[in-house]
């Protein structure tokens, strides 16, 4: 039988989740050629909205290619250049002949030694130079739209981790670059996405950053409870098992309607589940999952200073006044200016948000260990 949940891996079809104004929005920014960035905390399911919108404008718009890149291990400018020139190619390339064909016209007078792979069904193209003795030019970044020009179509180019581009060593002056170009490009658009939700708002929220108002910024919200219940209940009801509303609701909400770790958590409770949920395969489902990340958990506490994770515990257990004596004393956070040291260190790693002062820890699962494991304090 079908494990009817999915976690870890891009959603699509039956397995996707509402966001059905959030997909609307993408795609007519698609069709508008509106450059996007997704903006949210990680595992919110950036990564699916994206590639649903694609299936869904590929389906009935044969004027837009579309290239979808990662540059998560992108580590330099020429990194970035390089993956950049291949994905371009590879994605508007349906064959071997055309990649060749593609490549040829479009990039052999920047890249003169070019290689052509078939692993498998995906082609492949490689560039036979040293880039670091042959730098890749600016040129590079006009690629999409001398194809859309050509072609007589419109280009979307998706980037996925595009705060990696935050850590190069002179990021503000390649940020200006990839604007200054990308911004004069009529016929292309740019969805920019990644999953630290620290940088990417560094990037695209500052006034004094190149990408300020490159242009539309989507902050996803959480999927409410009601639409989790609903899924929960007819995925259960497909695979012929069942779960009450009541309990699907009480699933979702155990991990706060958070994308990734409901659907984990209804995977754990169904195959614990013979034919009806109930509170029991939750509350055991759960337990697992804890234990499960138990010790990245830890790993992760270790390469935190006591003040920081005490600061973690105190957020965990709701309280609010963090800088009262009272607070600073009982979680041994020193004097009252270390709060908002401790906020900005913390915000940097991802591991919490905060609204005005109030601060909170993002990662559901790691919330409740921290609660049992600091229990104490």
């Amino acid at each position: 039988m079908e494990i009817p949940f999915i976690y870890g891996k891009i959603v699509a079809d039956n397995d996707f989740t509402d966001r059905k104004e959030e997909t609307k929005r993408l795609i007519s920014n698609f069709l508008s050629n509106t450059n996007t960035a997704i903006i949210s905390p990680r595992r919110w399911g950036k990564s699916s909205l994206v590639n649903r919108a694609i299936r869904l404008v590929s389906k009935q718009e044969s004027s837009i290619l579309f290239v979808k890149m990662n540059v998560f291990k992108c580590e330099t400018e020429q990194d970035f250049y390089e993956l950049f020139a291949k994905k371009v190619i590879e994605d508007i390339s349906p064959t071997m002949d055309s990649l060749l064909a593609n490549a040829k016209e479009f990039i052999a007078r920047l890249l003169p030694k070019i290689s052509l792979s078939d692993p498998g069904t995906r082609y492949e193209i490689g560039f036979g130079i040293d880039m670091r003795a042959n730098p890749i030019g600016e040129d590079i970044l006009d690629l999409p739209q001398q194809i859309a020009s050509r072609r007589k179509k419109k280009v979307i180019v998706c980037i996925d981790e595009f705060q990696q581009i935050g850590e190069f060593a002179r990021t503000q002056s390649f940020q200006k670059i990839l604007r200054s170009h990308w911004q004069e490009q009529k016929d292309v658009a740019y969805i920019l996405y990644g999953s630290k939700k620290h940088m990417m708002m560094h990037i695209f929220g500052e006034y004094a950053s190149p990408f300020y108002k490159f242009g539309d910024m989507m902050f996803l919200p959480k999927i409410s409870n009601a639409d989790w219940t609903e899924y929960i209940c007819r995925r259960f009801e497909e695979s012929g098992k069942s779960i009450s509303s009541e309990w699907a609701s009480y699933l979702a909400a155990t991990v706060e309607n958070h994308s990734y770790y409901v659907q984990q958590l209804a995977q754990y409770a169904w195959l614990r589940t013979e034919k009806i949920c109930s509170q029991k395969e939750i509350d055991d489902a759960f337990l697992s999952m804890l234990d499960s990340m138990s010790l990245q958990f830890t790993n992760l506490m270790d390469t935190l200073t006591e003040k920081q994770r005490n600061f973690l515990c105190a957020i965990s257990k709701g309280v609010k006044n963090l800088s009262s004596e009272q607070t600073l004393a009982q979680y041994k956070l020193g004097t009252s200016g270390n709060i908002r040291i401790l906020k900005n260190a913390l915000k940097k790693r991802d591991l919490i948000e905060t609204t005005g002062s109030t601060a909170e820890i993002q990662d559901p699962i790691f919330k409740v260990w921290i609660q049992l494991i600091y229990a104490n304090i």
